[in-house]
C-alpha cells in the first residue's frame, strides 16, 4: 500500500484526488496526508471524518520552510518510519492578470513564481529524506500545457501571463530533480490534468474536474521510471485533435 502527500487539497483538483484516492481499496492506497494553508475546508474536513484511519490534514504553509518542515515532521511521525512513497505537489495560484505582458506587475509575477515554483522546490526539499525512505519514490508536479513553449501560439494572447511564465520555469525544475536524482530510484513527472471547471480554472473550462482528475489518478498508477522527467497530457475520447488542448495521452513539448 503506498503513502501519498498531496497539496493543495482544500478544493479543487486537490480535493478531488484526494476523493478519488479514498475510492481505492487500502490494499492499493494507505495513509493519505492532505496539506492546507488552513484546516477550515469543510469537503476535506467530512472526507477526514468518515476515513480517520487513512485521511490526515496536515496543515502548512507552502511559501514557509519551517511551516514545511514541521509538516515533515508530523508525516514522519505518522508514517512510523516507514518512509514516505508518493508526493503530489498540486498547491499552485492562477492570477487572470493584465492583458498585455507589459502591463504584468513584478509583484504578480513573484507571487505567482513564488507559489507555482519555488513551493515545489521547497516542498520537495522538505519531504525528500521520507521519499527516499519509500518504496515508490515518486514525485509529480500538476501543470499545464500552457507552460508549454513550444506550443505558446496555440493559445490566443490573453491573460494568465505569470501563470504561464510560472508553469515553463516548473519545467525546468523537474528536469532538475529528473536528472539529478535518477540514479537513486526516483521518478519525476509533470502531469496536465486538463482545463477544468474548478475555482481556478473558471466555469468556461473544457472539462468537470472528476474526469481530468480520474485521467491523472491512470498516469499516477501507471507511472514507471521509464517516464522520469516526461511531460504527459491527459486522455479523454474525443478531445484528441480538439485544439488547442489535445488530450490525446501524449507527451507535452516543452
Amino acid at each position: 500500500m503506498a503513502s501519498y502527500v498531496i497539496t493543495g487539497t482544500s478544493k479543487g483538483i486537490g480535493l478531488e484526488l484526494v476523493k478519488q484516492l479514498l475510492e481505492l481499496p487500502a490494499s492499493q492506497v494507505g495513509k493519505i496526508f492532505a496539506i492546507t494553508r488552513n484546516n477550515s475546508s469543510k469537503g476535506l474536513n467530512d472526507l477526514v471524518s468518515s476515513n480517520s484511519d487513512r485521511l490526515v490534514n496536515v496543515v502548512a504553509e507552502v511559501q514557509k520552510e519551517d511551516s514545511l518542515k514541521k509538516a515533515a515532521a508530523e508525516v514522519e511521525s505518522k508514517l512510523g518510519g516507514a518512509g514516505l512513497d508518493i508526493l503530489v505537489n498540486n498547491a499552485g495560484v492562477l492570477p487572470w492578470d493584465d492583458k498585455k505582458i507589459e502591463n504584468v506587475s513584478g509583484e504578480t509575477l513573484h507571487e505567482v513564481f513564488d507559489v507555482n515554483v519555488v513551493s515545489v522546490n521547497r516542498v520537495t526539499a522538505a519531504f525528500l529524506p521520507l521519499l527516499e525512505n519509500g518504496k515508490k519514490k515518486q514525485v509529480f508536479n500538476i501543470s499545464s500545457t500552457l507552460g508549454s513553449i513550444a506550443r505558446v501560439r496555440d493559445w490566443p494572447p490573453s491573460a494568465a501571463h505569470s501563470y504561464r511564465i510560472s508553469k515553463a520555469a516548473l519545467s525546468m525544475l523537474n528536469q532538475f530533480y529528473a536528472h539529478e536524482k535518477e540514479e537513486e530510484g526516483f521518478t519525476f513527472l509533470l502531469i496536465t490534468p486538463g482545463w477544468l471547471k474548478t475555482d481556478l480554472g473558471s466555469s468556461y473550462a473544457d472539462l468537470e474536474p472528476e474526469v481530468g482528475v480520474k485521467e491523472v489518478l491512470r498516469i499516477m498508477n501507471e507511472a514507471t521510471p521509464k517516464q522520469n522527467g516526461q511531460f504527459l497530457n491527459i486522455h479523454v475520447p474525443g478531445w484528441e485533435e480538439k485544439h488547442p488542448a489535445y488530450y490525446n495521452g501524449k507527451g507535452v513539448p516543452w
